[in-house]
């Protein structure tokens, strides 16, 4: 019984990883760009505006729910470290909590609260835009980038 639950949480964790790599994905690639094009104050709000929206449950059970069944999985891991896949099982849990949960709380989401707490249509709020940019970006680039190593890393464990 124990077996068909872990199968199915790595099947689930893969799922997670995969919807936040393609969300991630999305705006390494596109909604970031089209921001820039904007004029300073009006990038700044409409990033605002999606940082307000984002929290919302089904994103948060996505996002948090996966980051609960990786700690689930990592612990799993490492009890029956001698089980084939448990190797996979921990990196792909590790890509997932550091790559994307702790990158998020330590990098995007303070620039996410200073950009709000500066407001658009200061001009302080239009200088910190360049600079979001410049910082939060790259941040999300290597949110994309685990998120797509830990979904191949749960398949992998699936083999």
């Amino acid at each position: 019984m124990i077996a068909p639950l872990f199968i199915a949480l790595t099947f689930a964790a893969a799922l997670g990883s995969g919807i936040m790599a393609g969300l991630f994905f999305v705006f390494s690639t596109t909604i970031m760009a089209a921001l820039a094009r904007l004029p300073a104050g009006d990038g700044a709000a409409a990033m605002n505006a999606i940082n307000v929206v984002i929290l919302n449950p089904l994103f948060l059970t996505a996002f948090m729910g996966t980051a609960l069944i990786c700690a689930i999985l990592a612990v799993k891991a490492i009890i029956g470290w001698s089980e084939p896949g448990s190797a996979w099982l921990l990196a792909g849990s590790l890509l997932y909590i550091v790559g994307i949960l702790l990158v998020t709380m330590i990098f995007n989401v303070p620039l996410n609260d200073a950009l709000a707490a500066a407001g658009p249509e200061t001009s302080e709020g239009a200088s910190l835009w360049t600079r979001y940019l410049a910082e939060w970006l790259p941040w999300n680039h290597v949110r994309t980038v685990s998120g797509i190593a830990s979904l191949a890393c749960f398949i992998m464990a699936l083999r």
